[in-house]
């Protein structure tokens, strides 16, 4: 299928930039007239993303309703269930894993986008993006991410068609491959942007340098240096709330210390606020004056603005492909180009080297964090959001105030020796919840590891949370059970990368470029884990999946969705049973699904006969091809 040039002509930034210089370096302004507090307190969510929620209800609702009936949802009356004043609200959430992450998370985010063609179709599960409030990142997936949001939240095809952005045939470090002058064109730019930064006196690390690259890869702008974060909020799209609201995942961590789960500060980088709910921080800062030098969250005399550059941000969360720039050696780059790049990085702190520096630390002197450590310290030093183990983002959609129904969640990390998912983001994120860093919330019940793949948890989607009175948290008088609507957390749907048309397990951190055809292999096999194989291995996966989408709701009315919902809570909701084999779970490496009939034993819903033929793809435009021509270009990937 082929894109009319009015589509591809949607293609392409909203040219509104905002920053007070004509380079990287951010610059001095005047303070904003209305309001000089910067940092608030985190008493729930800031005035500008409560409003701007329930606007993007009003589109929401509809969209819901939309996707319901299109799919033929029949255990309740959509319209009577939803009603005009029912508000179900959906986060999405995307994994890191690198490029892997990025392309595996793309074909996703299309099989949800009602506007990728065919995605509408019977057996497919377009229209969610439109139905979702939240859309959340972290590294690789936050590439994704920030490309679709940064890009005037344009559509996957467009970007993969795109001659502007996404041109993964060369390593982001050898842009040109064997056109130096190109490649040394780029660094010669990254030199003079870092070097702007520098002399208007800000700190500088291999973030920055990781970031413009970022920026020359995934946005389609003259001019990526000037571009804000925080400009998001002047978009079309996010000014009348026809997009998910998008969230970065970072963690903080002082230098020289080791990061996990139960010690990790989770920053989220929003449009509006950027901060932390953790009680060490539990504060939130306006996005688009940090780099102000305040006193008590209050600017000393002028403000900053630019500071929060849009390569920036996302770099900051996948800053752990910092040492992909510390390879020169190894990727090509030779002679006055090698030079000139290693002449950059030789200036920056090799201490930091996967750090980002934000400087001056909106939180220093917070009268209310009295001795805390973030209090005390003059930078805020943010780091790749999956260095705890928590490589799926979940965090920001478990925060009470949000009152999150369902997080439709994909895990495209690389845990095992044949780099597939094992739920160890999951897993991380459940044991959280009994830190005193998570701050209340809830996670529901997971199981270890070898059982996510011993009982088929990462070969198909698995819900977790279906029964609400099988759960604990943690508050402040200790563990307690969690009975009440009150506290309900919300339903996990886990969906992981799995092969149905192509070998998507890349590897993250040595796989740096990918040919077109690699890059339409991704993209489509991450269509068909979105959807099941285009509905071919559950023709009941939409309706099911429009099931957990309610399911919240009906607890708290304590209402039975039907029959129908009762089955797809059979088949998808994790049951209790465990099976921690190790050496079993060593064992997974599956096969093409689309291979036929010699189909994965781990695919266990619904299995295709080897006559079967998967419905029309929704990604056949995005991809020259099907199944056989990713098959085929799956040896390369071996």
């Amino acid at each position: 299928m082929k894109f009319s040039p009015l589509l591809l002509a949607t293609v392409g930034l909203a040219q509104s930039f905002y920053s007070p210089t004509d380079s990287y370096a951010p610059g001095s302004v005047d303070c904003p007239s209305n309001s000089t507090q910067i940092v608030r307190k985190g008493e729930g969510l800031s005035s500008q993303e409560r409003e701007w929620v329930q606007n993007r209800h009003e589109q929401t609702r509809p969209e819901l309703l939309n996707y319901l009936k299109r799919v033929g949802f029949k255990s309740v009356d959509p319209d009577q269930f939803l009603g005009q004043d029912t508000n179900i609200t959906i986060g999405l959430s995307f994994s890191g894993g690198g490029y892997r992450a990025m392309l595996a998370g793309a074909g996703q985010f299309a099989a949800l986008d009602a506007r990728t063609p065919n995605a509408t179709e019977p057996g497919h599960v377009g229209g969610l993006v439109q139905a979702a409030t939240y859309l959340v990142g972290l590294s690789g997936g936050n590439w994704m991410v920030g490309s679709v949001v940064i890009n005037n939240f344009t559509t996957i095809p467009d970007l993969q068609h795109s001659s502007d952005v996404w041109d993964l045939e060369h390593s982001m470090i050898n842009p040109g491959g064997i056109n130096i002058f190109k490649t040394g064109s780029y660094w010669d730019d990254i030199n003079d942007d870092v070097n702007d930064k520098q002399h208007a006196g800000y700190n500088t690390s291999f973030t920055d340098i990781w970031g413009r690259g970022l920026s020359y890869q995934f946005f389609n702008a003259s001019n990526t240096a000037r571009l804000t974060w925080s400009e998001i909020q002047n978009y079309d799209h996010f000014k009348n709330h026809s997009m998910p609201y998008p969230i970065v995942v970072a963690d903080g961590r002082a230098p020289g210390t080791r990061i996990i789960s139960g010690n990790s500060t989770i920053f989220e980088l929003a449009p509006f606020e950027v901060g932390s709910w953790d009680p060490n921080v539990y504060s939130f800062a306006k996005t688009e004056w940090l780099g102000t030098n305040m006193t008590n969250g209050r600017p000393n005399g002028t403000c900053v603005h630019g500071f929060d550059n849009a390569g920036f941000i996302v770099g900051t969360s996948s800053s752990l492909f910092n040492q992909f720039i510390l390879q020169l050696n190894s990727t090509g780059v030779t002679g006055v180009v090698y030079d000139l790049a290693h002449s950059i990085l030789k200036r920056l702190d090799k201490d930091s080297d996967d750090i980002a520096i934000y400087s001056p630390n909106p939180f220093k002197g917070m009268s209310y964090l009295g001795n805390s450590s973030i209090a005390q310290t003059e930078y805020l030093d943010l780091v790749d959001g999956g260095e705890d183990g928590q490589n799926v983002p979940y965090y920001p959609l478990l925060q009470p105030e949000r009152a999150v129904d369902v997080v439709i969640s994909y895990d495209n990390s690389a845990d095992t020796d044949f780099n597939w998912p094992n739920g160890t983001s999951a897993v991380q994120t459940y044991r959280r919840q009994f830190e005193n860093q998570a701050n209340g919330t809830i996670f529901p019940y997971v199981p270890d590891v070898n059982t996510f793949i011993n009982e088929n948890l990462t070969s198909r989607p698995a819900f977790f949370g279906c029964d609400v009175q099988n759960m604990t948290s943690l508050d402040k008088n200790g563990y307690t059970d969690v009975n009440s609507s009150a506290a309900l957390p919300p339903l996990i749907v886990y969906i992981a990368n799995y092969p149905w048309t192509f070998f998507s397990n890349t590897s993250t951190m040595s796989k740096l470029s990918y040919n077109k055809k690699e890059v339409a292999g991704m993209i489509e096999n991450g269509y068909s884990t979105s959807t099941q194989f285009n509905g071919t291995v559950d023709p009941d996966w939409p309706v099911c999946l429009g099931c957990a989408l309610l399911k919240r709701e009906a607890t708290r009315r304590n209402q039975s969705l039907g029959s129908d919902c009762d089955k797809c809570f059979s088949k998808y909701c994790w049951n209790g049973k465990t099976d921690d084999d190790a050496e079993k779970a060593l064992k997974f490496a599956p096969a093409i699904y689309a291979n036929g009939p010699n189909v994965s034993s781990n695919a266990s819903i619904g299995q295709a006969s080897s006559t079967s033929k998967p419905k029309k793809n929704g990604a056949e435009g995005l991809v020259p091809g099907m199944a056989a021509i990713a098959i085929g270009f799956a040896a390369l990937l071996m």
